[in-house]
C-alpha cells in the first residue's frame, strides 16, 4: 500500500472514520465495508459506513448492516460525518464519481482518503492507496490490509465471514478471477471458523419466489441469442420492472446464465431505468468487455465483467450495442477463443 506506514501511524490512535463504497453496492462492497468496519472498531475507532444507495436484502444478515447510512436519504447526517472525519476509506471504487454527490462533498472537504480497490485505472484522489487489478475482489485486498496491519492478530470469524462473502460473490462462487493466492486466503478464512454452507445459504438460497419467476421470464421471453457473433442479450423494460416489482439486487446474476450456453461467448443484460439504460456485460476467455463499457457506455470494470450506462433510450442502446459487438467480432476475426 502506498504510504502504508503513515496510514498505520494515523490508525494507531482512535479516530473518526467513514467507510464508503459505490452506488448499487454488491456483495464485495457490503462485505468489504462491514469487515473493515468491525476491524477498525476493534482498534477503538469510531466508524461509520455510507453507500450512495441501498443494498440487496440478501446481505442484510451481516451484523452492522442496519447501521449503514444511505447517502441519498441521509445527506445532511453523512456530510456532517465527513466534516468531522479524520479519514475516509474508499472501498471497491476507483474514482469519486462512483459515489455521486457524496464524492463531490468528500473532494471539497479535503479529508484524507485511503482507497482499497481492484478495478483498472484508479484515479488520483487518495493519499493512501492499495490498488491491485489482479485481485479477485476488494475483500481479498481488505484481507491483505488487515494482515499487513498486524500479521500476528487472529482474524475474528465475523470479519472472516464478511470477507469470504465478498470473495464468493465477486468470483461467481470461485469461477472467475481465481488464483493460487485466493484459494490460500479462502482456506485461511475457513480455518477461522467460517461456515461456507451457511454463507452460501444466506447469499444465494434465501430468495423470494418472484426472483425465480423473473429469471424464468428473462430466459423465456427476454433472451435473444445472436449466433453469428456468439452473443446473448437479455433486456428488461420499465414495464417489466413494474410488473415484477423489481427492487435493487433482484436482477443480480441473471446475465451469467447466458454464459452457460456453449456457443455464447459474450453476454449482456440491458435494463431500462427511469432516466438511464444500464448495461451489465460478461464474457468468456480473452474477450475484454471492459473496453466496450469504457469506450462506448461511460463505464468500466474487469476484462470479463463490466458495466456501463446509456442515455439514448432502450432501442437505440440495443442497436448501438449490437453494432459494436458485430464490428468487434469482425475486427477480431471472431472470438479470441475460437481463432484456431
Amino acid at each position: 500500500m502506498q504510504n502504508f506506514t503513515q496510514l498505520q501511524e494515523i490508525l494507531s490512535t482512535p479516530k473518526d472514520i467513514l467507510i464508503t463504497s459505490h452506488r448499487n453496492p454488491d456483495g464485495d462492497a457490503v462485505g468489504s465495508s462491514l469487515a473493515l468496519m468491525h476491524y477498525l472498531k476493534s482498534l477503538f475507532h469510531t466508524v461509520y459506513v455510507s453507500f450512495p444507495s441501498d443494498f440487496p436484502n440478501n446481505f442484510a444478515w451481516m451484523e452492522g448492516s442496519d447501521e449503514v447510512l444511505i447517502y441519498d436519504s441521509k445527506v445532511k447526517k453523512v456530510n456532517k460525518i465527513i466534516d468531522n472525519a479524520d479519514l475516509v476509506f474508499a472501498l471497491d471504487y476507483n474514482g469519486l464519481d462512483r459515489i455521486d454527490k457524496m464524492g463531490e462533498y468528500i473532494a471539497k472537504s479535503k479529508v484524507p482518503v485511503a482507497m482499497i480497490d481492484h478495478h483498472l485505472h484508479p484515479q488520483e484522489f487518495s493519499q493512501y492507496t492499495l490498488s491491485d487489478p489482479t485481485a479477485s475482489s476488494t475483500c481479498e485486498l481488505v484481507y491483505d490490509f488487515i494482515k499487513q496491519m498486524d500479521e500476528s492478530k487472529p482474524l475474528d470469524v465475523k470479519i472472516a465471514e464478511y470477507i469470504y462473502t465478498g470473495i464468493l460473490t465477486d468470483t461467481g462462487s470461485f469461477k472467475y478471477s481465481v488464483s493460487p493466492k485466493l484459494f490460500k486466503i479462502a482456506a485461511q478464512l475457513l480455518e477461522t471458523g467460517v461456515d461456507a454452507d451457511k454463507v452460501q445459504m444466506l447469499v444465494f438460497n434465501s430468495l423470494p419466489i418472484k426472483n425465480l419467476e423473473l429469471l424464468g421470464y428473462c430466459l423465456n421471453k427476454r433472451m435473444e441469442i445472436l449466433p453469428e457473433i456468439k452473443t446473448g442479450i437479455i433486456t428488461l423494460t420499465k414495464k417489466d420492472y413494474e410488473d415484477f416489482d423489481i427492487q435493487r439486487g433482484d436482477t443480480e446474476g441473471i446475465v451469467n446464465y447466458l454464459l452457460m450456453l456453449n456457443d455464447v461467448k459474450v453476454a449482456a443484460f440491458v435494463s431500462e431505468q427511469p432516466k438511464i439504460v444500464k448495461l451489465s456485460l460478461r464474457s468468456k476467455g480473452d474477450y475484454a468487455v471492459n473496453e466496450i463499457a469504457s469506450a462506448h457506455f461511460k463505464g468500466g470494470g474487469h476484462k470479463n465483467a463490466a458495466g456501463g450506462a446509456s442515455f439514448t433510450g432502450l432501442s437505440s442502446t440495443l442497436k448501438k450495442l449490437k453494432k459494436i459487438l458485430t464490428e468487434q467480432y469482425s475486427e477480431n476475426n471472431g472470438i479470441a477463443e475460437d481463432k484456431d
